[in-house]
């Protein structure tokens, strides 16, 4: 580390400190967290579950989230974000080496409760962290924190499906999560401190503790919904783009891995972009478009490309991949613009309004995949990813819910 950034002591100088630290720690949990994507149709076969079978399994990443959401904004809101990052960091690694692992149902749940439990937990405390740095240094970097985690999940896409002619699932997995445990805890120690991170409010009036239901809540429930939108349809093309274009269009492996990739690649593109599509255009027109143009491609991307793909198996990876790369752009900025607006809700502590925004749209990250196979089951795995794309366009709708103003409390 260099002597400039240990010497850093005003507010602004550790922020922009811990802005670097946030865009390691979110590459990370992007490497970490989609890790396993190339791999999920060798794992699927490997225990011999079937679409239905793994959409249910696929339920304890989501009982691992909201138990970790559930914890985590009360934990930040006492100790801070960087305390509870600090414990949080070798969960997720726990959990990817554990589903790397698993030869079973059992132990395959286990993988996923422990993955979903560290995701969300980390999830928040880095948002809250990201939230606090825009507020000290005034300016927008949400958006460009998230680009990075969709840095390391595409990185880890791709590689994972180039090698996986060559490398077991199980090397894979847990050479990430060796990587990711060792490159964590230097990245942690520069987050910003407890007595910078605002974990307790501030000097505003905010509380720890909120009602599940009540009109108070009300507009937390609502950005909750419109981001559990844009995560069911991002959940849906991480977990069953790979298996779309191997069981339905009949890619082999790694080129299956291209439909994610795709994806992956342009969120990156659109969250690098985002904090000046946020600015210029504003949160609400960003997250409306995003959902209505990239839900609209990415459906006529499945109802072209399944069909076309038995008679010119190249021109259908191109639109497949096409689609998904609508999608990707599109859902790209939903994420900050959903958090910063929970996190400026006027008497709720940032982590705590995070926490609950959060558990709602990341529970729906890991329960729409379930959904998605229990529907592909009863009918098709093209017909069901018409789902997710659903929930894209709910999205668009309650971006008219996103407000980003905070409102000070009068003393």
């Amino acid at each position: 580390m260099s002597p400039q950034r240990l010497r850093a002591t005003t507010p602004v100088a550790i922020a922009k400190q811990a802005r670097k630290s946030l865009w390691t720690m979110f590459l990370l949990m992007g490497m970490v967290s989609m890790g396993w994507v190339p791999r999920i149709p060798e794992i699927k076969d490997a225990i011999g579950l079937t679409n239905g079978e793994f959409g249910f399994v696929l339920l304890a990443s989501t009982f691992g989230s909201v138990a970790g959401a559930q914890i985590g904004g009360r934990a930040i809101h006492t100790f801070g974000s960087r305390r509870v990052t600090q414990v949080a960091i070798s969960i997720m690694p726990l959990g990817l080496a554990g589903m790397g692992l698993a030869h079973s149902v059992l132990t395959l749940v286990i993988g996923l409760f422990i993955m979903g439990f560290g995701y969300s937990l980390m999830d928040i405390c880095l948002n809250s962290q990201g939230f606090i740095v825009e507020q000290v240094i005034k300016k927008r970097c949400m958006s460009s924190l998230h680009a990075m985690w969709s840095v390391g999940a595409f990185l880890t896409t791709v590689i994972g499906g180039a090698i996986a002619r060559f490398v077991s699932y199980e090397l894979n997995l847990v050479a990430i999560a060796i990587f990711a445990v060792i490159a964590f805890v230097p990245a942690a120690f520069f987050l910003l401190p407890g007595d910078l991170d605002d974990h307790d409010g501030g000097d505003e009036e905010t509380s720890a503790k909120i009602p599940l239901f009540g009109k108070s809540v009300l507009p937390l429930w609502a950005m909750g919904i419109g981001l559990l939108g844009s995560m069911i349809a991002e959940g849906a093309a991480s977990d069953w783009a790979g298996i779309l274009l191997r069981d339905d269009m009949g890619y082999d492996k790694g080129v299956n891995a291209s439909g994610f990739a795709s994806f992956a690649l342009a969120m990156i593109v659109s969250r690098l972009l985002g904090d000046k599509t946020l600015d210029r255009f504003g949160p609400v027109n960003t997250v409306k478009y995003g959902a209505y143009l990239g839900g609209s491609a990415w459906s006529a991307a499945i109802l072209i490309a399944v069909p076309l793909s038995d008679s010119h198996p190249l021109i259908a990876l191109i639109i497949i991949n096409f689609g998904f790369a609508c999608a990707g752009y599109g859902i790209g900025p939903m994420f900050p613009a959903f958090i910063l607006a929970a996190a400026a809700t006027t008497g709720v502590a940032p982590s705590v309004a995070i926490a609950r925004v959060g558990v709602i749209g990341i529970a729906g990250y890991f329960f729409g995949p379930t959904l998605t196979g229990v529907i592909s089951e009863l009918t098709s795995l093209p017909a069901a990813l018409f789902f997710p794309i659903g929930m894209l366009f709910l999205s668009g709708y309650l971006s008219r819910t996103i407000k980003t103003e905070k409102k000070t409390t009068k003393q």
